[in-house]
């Protein structure tokens, strides 16, 4: 179709439709609008595009863009006619555009909700997913500008952009007209599309991941031309691993006559090199960064490891340094680890990279690790080293301005050679983002995360990143939540990793203790009971005991179909001559890995005493230190990776499998492009199987070490097995929720220029939309004299309470401003009487009436939106003692029935529900229902920031609102549902 000039009136240019994207192949590109500056750039791009492209844009030969069509397509109104352009190194790759229709076809204006789109894409840069991300950003404009459906005219033969508007996972329609395919894509999200589009996501940031540690060659830019310095460091280190890639030192202060340094070939400039160099690593003053990042981009450098300190950890002015570092590498596609990083690592053999200031590359292993402190990786890097553990990958992200954890999440779900993934994180850029990544991955291989900076309230020195004003309780609830297994010390994290990497997760929570020492089995069965796990007796074998003997009696507990997982202790033995033999840690190890080998698989801890050698014979047979052979699936792909669940006899668990969905495959592509098709939704790798017998068996210096460690795989191991078959939303929620007459409600109530700050509700208010959902909140009635208490209780009916409802008295009974049980009108004006004696006039206390509830248990349900983390469903018992300790349980929104559930069965006083000291058990369905009915209000209608119903008085049966809070205020944006985009801090 030949383009034909318009009119139309000019808006301010939207900055906010600007974005940095992953393409699929893990390289970077810019998404912005198109502007009037841009007739040059559009000119070379269409000079650069195939004929037959340019015949399937426009139906017909169309050689070159006339200035007619150069100025309609560089000038637009960003309302009716918008046109957005992918870029990199500030040249067009790409363009879409739409032009809003009427029903007959004609170019119009707003009401109108449809709009003819059209795109285009540059023949070297199809089958990138370029097309895919410019349908995710153009249908995201038009939605904002009041379009609701997309129309589009296409040629038969061109199936590939037939192919982009189906799998984009969106409601279309086809239909064949005049010799073109008519489609019509409705672009109201689906969950179809949003898996589509996460799938997407997930596989181009695993890929940008994988391009930066598995490079084809490294420069080491800044190596120094005498031994020390940090760029020279580097390269040692990489020379000592092995890089099986071809390896280059650049410096420009390098003599012309210098060829090589240290055995490799060295250059003053990336110029200077003949092939493409995949990875650069930087170690340059912060001021002559930029330029070597140009030098990188204009010479085709895919990924960038910024080891250079003068950034954000030096305040604003190094913050705006950080910034500009961010924004100039993405112009050219590269993405960064760093500034101020401490390097990466890749020991699968293929690779053996170590571009990193580790002086010791680590043993090839099984663990993934990812940490924002170059301090705290040097020490996970030791510590793993020294209890013979092996890693697959790690990075050390330093100020993570671009690489995140998110990042690694998404390369470790996918990674074969990773079975357990290991985070020291001091800030979340996304909470929201890292927690649905964070499940995922969770159910098919273990997440273990350190937080640092919990408690400041800030972020650290370095990371520009938004903060989160929830309680850092509150995040280690959703982090569990999620499957993450939070711990708060690196040490902790060490210990988990040993045990989940190298044996297969406990059944249940069943411990079989067995040693020579009968003291060290006591403090191992009081760890286990602190720690909720169900310990048998301790077996004492006595300290005549032989290694053959501690081999029998672990192979007896591992045949023992009453428990789950096995603790051995040890401590040495002790000579005729009084002295200690320590000498005998190999025999020992030997023994207990024959038995652990020839036994059913369940989990074997060792806690030890000054055993020489054990630690390390246990180790020697590392499955950490070593890949595994995978079983083959049915769709020849290996099976992914950690041990899953398994018992040892047929009355024991089996593995549970990760919620593996799989959305239909997907291409992407543009008129005239050519993409191969690609899977569109996230193939969830199989759960996890054990190894078939346990090989590295994790040994600990003292009991409370190895215990916590099984805690947390039996906890890990019983919320898999419930991944497994998630929870749902009870179809009821549809059948007695009113969301057309809340939505109608909450836009009456914040009127047409909302408060950005909000508004509280009234308490009629706040019944009114409440009662919408299926929440009845007990009326109360104001009792600003005597007279109008008795005129209300008459009204309600007796027994009444009177209650004082000022700021500084509600929900403190303690304070006297409650009187309960007022059975007549005398006992009223009584009470009446006492409260404004003691506290004050009714024009302070705010007194009102409310018809007494039947007795219960007080509780109280929250819901909050944090601006980072999302809404928050929260419960816990009403009354100081629970706000005191702290004992309250959080879930995120949308809750499922599983986890109402479980919210009212976490906290600690949840007894008191269940019939504590013989009292009547509460009515918990009405309160999981309460529960599931708040998260669908907040879920549904992103307006009600807040919401508190307290108290909440359960009954044996059924309960009661006695109060209720909401407050109202414009709803806080969802980057989690637009467009897929990288965070610019």
């Amino acid at each position: 179709m030949e383009p034909t000039p318009e009119q139309s009136p000019h808006h301010a240019y939207p900055d906010h439709w600007e974005a940095d994207v992953v393409l699929r192949d893990g390289g970077t590109a810019r998404i912005r609008p198109i502007t009037t500056d841009d007739a040059e750039r559009l000119v070379s791009f269409y000079e650069q595009v195939s004929d037959e492209s340019k015949y399937y844009r426009f139906f017909a030969p169309y050689p070159r863009l006339s200035d007619r069509d150069v100025h309609r397509f560089t000038h637009h109104d960003y309302v009716d006619r918008v046109g957005l352009a992918v870029t990199i190194g500030g040249e067009f790759i790409g363009t879409v555009r739409f032009d809003r229709i009427n029903e007959q076809g004609r170019p119009a204006s707003a009401p109108a909700d449809e709009a003819e789109v059209a795109f285009l894409v540059q023949d070297a840069h199809q089958g990138r997913g370029v097309a895919s991300a410019l349908l995710e950003h153009i249908a995201a404009v038009a939605r904002e500008r009041g379009i609701r459906r997309f129309a589009a005219e296409v040629l038969p033969a061109n199936n590939k952009m037939i192919k982009v508007f189906r799998d984009a996972g969106y409601t279309q329609q086809r239909s064949f007209e005049d010799g073109s395919v008519h489609l019509t894509l409705d672009l109201e999200p689906t969950e179809k599309s949003l898996a589509v589009q996460r799938g997407r996501e997930q596989r181009a940031e695993a890929r940008s991941v994988q391009r930066l540690l598995a490079p084809g060659s490294v420069a080491v830019i800044g190596t120094g031309r005498t031994p020390g310095g940090v760029g020279r460091t580097v390269l040692r280190n990489l020379l000592a691993a092995g890089f099986t890639g071809r390896t280059y030192a650049v410096n420009r202060a390098f003599d012309e006559g210098l060829a090589t340094l240290d055995g490799v070939p060295a250059h003053r400039s990336l110029g200077e090199i003949d092939e493409q160099v995949d990875l650069a690593v930087i170690a340059v003053p912060a001021h002559r960064v930029p330029e070597a990042v140009a030098d990188c981009g204009e010479h085709g450098v895919q990924g960038l490891v910024v080891l250079s300190a003068g950034y954000a950890e030096r305040g604003s002015a190094g913050r705006e340094l950080q910034r500009e570092l961010v924004r100039q590498a993405r112009s050219y596609g590269m993405r960064i680890i760093g500034p101020n990083a401490f390097g990466i690592i890749n020991t699968a053999e293929s690779v053996r990279l170590n571009a990193s200031l580790a002086p010791e590359s680590p043993a090839r292993g099984r663990i993934g690790l990812f940490t924002q402190s170059g301090a705290i990786g040097i020490a996970l890097l030791s510590g793993l080293h020294r209890r013979g553990a092996g890693l697959s990958s790690f990075i050390s992200a330093g100020n993570r301005a671009d690489v995140s954890g998110n990042d690694f999440l998404q390369y470790s779900f996918e990674d074969q050679d990773t079975d357990v993934a290991l985070l020291y994180l001091e800030s979340l850029g996304n909470p929201r983002k890292f927690t649905r990544l964070a499940r995922r991955t969770a159910a098919v291989k273990p997440v273990v995360v350190v937080k640092g900076a919990r408690h400041s309230g800030t972020n650290p020195p370095g990371h520009a990143v938004p903060v989160s004003r929830i309680p850092d309780a509150t995040v280690s609830a959703l982090m569990r939540q999620a499957g993450v297994i939070r711990v708060d010390t690196v040490t902790e994290m060490v210990d988990a990793g040993l045990l989940l990497a190298g044996q297969p997760l406990p059944a249940g929570p069943r411990v079989a203790i067995l040693g020579n020492s009968e003291s060290l089995g006591l403090l191992t069965y009081d760890a286990c009971l602190a720690e909720g796990l169900r310990p048998r007796p301790p077996r004492d074998l006595t300290t005549a005991a032989s290694p053959q003997d501690f081999r029998d009696a672990l192979a007896e507990a591992l045949a023992d179909g009453t428990c789950d997982a096995v603790i051995v202790t040890a401590i040495p033995w002790v000579g005729e001559n009084g002295e200690a033999e320590t000498g005998d840690g190999e025999v020992l190890a030997a023994a207990l890995r024959g038995a652990a080998a020839g036994g059913p698989a369940k989990p074997v801890a060792v806690v030890h005493v000054e055993i020489g050698g054990l630690a390390e014979a246990l180790a020697a047979a590392s499955s950490t230190a070593a890949p595994r052979t995978r079983p083959t699936t049915l769709a020849g792909r290996p099976a992914a990776a950690p041990g899953a669940p398994t018992g040892a006899a047929p009355a024991t668990a089996t593995a549970p499998t990760g919620p593996g969905t799989e959305a239909p495959a997907e291409t992407a592509g543009a008129a005239g492009t050519t993409e191969p098709a690609e899977t569109a939704g996230t193939a969830e790798p199989e759960a996890a199987e054990p190894p078939a017998r346990p090989g590295r068996i994790p040994a600990y210096p003292a009991a409370e070490r190895a215990v916590r460690a099984m805690a947390e795989a039996v906890k890990y191991a019983q919320w898999r097995r419930q991944a497994a078959t998630p929870g749902k939303v009870p179809e009821f929620l549809d059948e007695t929720t009113d969301e057309p007459g809340a939505a109608a409600l909450i836009d009456t109530l914040l009127g047409t220029a909302p408060d950005p700050r909000g508004r509280p509700l009234t308490h009629d208010e706040a019944r009114e939309l409440l009662g919408r959902y299926g929440i009845p909140v007990r009326p109360t009635l104001p009792a600003p004299g005597p007279e109008a208490a008795v005129a209300a209780a008459a009204r309600l009916g007796y027994p009444v309470a009177l209650k004082t409802t000022a700021p500084h008295l509600r929900h403190r009974a303690d304070l006297g401003g409650v009187r309960l049980d007022l059975t007549d009108e005398d006992a009223l004006r009584r009470a009446y009487a006492e409260v404004t004696e003691l506290l004050g006039k009714p024009a302070e206390l705010l007194p009102v009436v409310q018809s007494m509830a039947p007795r219960g248990v007080d509780t109280v349900v929250r819901a909050s939106i944090d601006a980072a983390a999302g809404a928050v469903l929260s419960f816990g018992l009403a009354g100081a003692p629970s706000e005191l300790l702290g004992d309250t349980a959080h879930r995120l929104v949308p809750a499922t029935d599983r986890d109402a559930a479980e919210l009212i069965r976490s906290i600690k006083a949840a007894p008191v529900l269940f019939g504590w000291r013989g009292s009547a058990p509460v009515d918990t369905p009405a309160l999981e229902e309460l529960l599931l009915r708040l998260s669908r209000l907040v879920d549904d209608h992103p307006e009600v920031v807040s919401v508190a119903l307290e108290p909440v008085v359960v009954a044996p049966q059924g309960l009661t609102v006695l109060g209720a809070t909401v407050r109202l205020a414009p709803p806080p944006p969802r980057g989690d549902l637009g467009p897929r985009r990288l965070p610019n801090y």
